[in-house]
């Protein structure tokens, strides 16, 4: 199978535009407040964001495997945007919490999981994105 990378490539942006912020903020919280009922919140918003980001690869992908997109697409924009925030913290000799980064990567391989389901339900009921329609 080969890989639609534009879609991974749209769906990883849909994810860091609305996971990543989210997840950042909620970082910021945890170390200040760990107790928030916001940080519930946010981290909740974070998922739905990696949810929205494979859903979108899932969707527009071309080579009819929508899970695995979806999968690859909210996995992968994880692990980019935590190695990021990994490195910044031991950059500021911060501690990293390596069992909340496997934890979260479990949810976010589950984000990826339903937003793949979603995108391919998208496509199999006909709803397809507008690059992909027939017509004028």
């Amino acid at each position: 199978m080969t890989w639609d990378r534009d879609a991974i490539r749209a769906g990883a942006l849909v994810a860091l535009l609305f996971a990543v912020p989210f997840s950042l903020v909620g970082r910021l919280i945890a170390d200040r407040d760990g107790d928030s009922t916001l940080l519930v919140w946010l981290n909740l918003a974070a998922v739905l964001g990696f949810v929205l980001g494979a859903g979108c690869a899932a969707w527009v992908q071309r080579v009819d495997a929508p899970l695995s997109h979806g999968l690859v697409t909210a996995v992968g924009t994880y692990v980019v945007a935590q190695a990021v925030f990994v490195l910044v913290r031991l950059i500021v000799d911060a501690e990293v919490r390596w069992f909340a980064v496997l934890f979260n990567l479990t949810i976010t391989l589950g984000a990826g999981l339903v937003g793949g389901l979603l995108g391919g339900m998208l496509r199999s009921r006909g709803v397809l994105p507008s690059t992909m329609r027939e017509g004028p």
